[in-house]
């Protein structure tokens, strides 16, 4: 069964990939026409998103992209940015 949700009720939800890894938090949705356009998702601290953005405060991730929305928001992979492990040595 279909269970709506207000768009209120997402704020602050957090945020994992399809793989099980913690992106972040969800900080608000983009409406266009009556529909969800994206969600912004912050890069919060211990989250897989902040090692990939280093400074950056977080994403947007297109809705068609988000594959689950409940007491947490699954999306896909290909959601995240290009990282790999060579380039966090690197940095260091």
């Amino acid at each position: 069964m279909l269970k709506m949700k207000k768009i209120t009720e997402t704020f602050d939800m957090k945020v994992f990939t399809d793989t099980g890894e913690y992106f972040g938090d969800i900080e608000e949705s983009i409406i266009t026409q009556n529909k969800v356009f994206g969600w912004r998702v912050r890069a919060t601290k211990n989250s897989f998103l902040s090692k990939v953005l280093g400074s950056a405060k977080g994403v947007i991730v297109p809705h068609q992209l988000v594959k689950s929305i409940g007491d947490i928001m699954i999306i896909s992979r290909a959601a995240i940015p290009s990282y790999s492990e060579e380039e966090e040595a690197q940095k260091e």
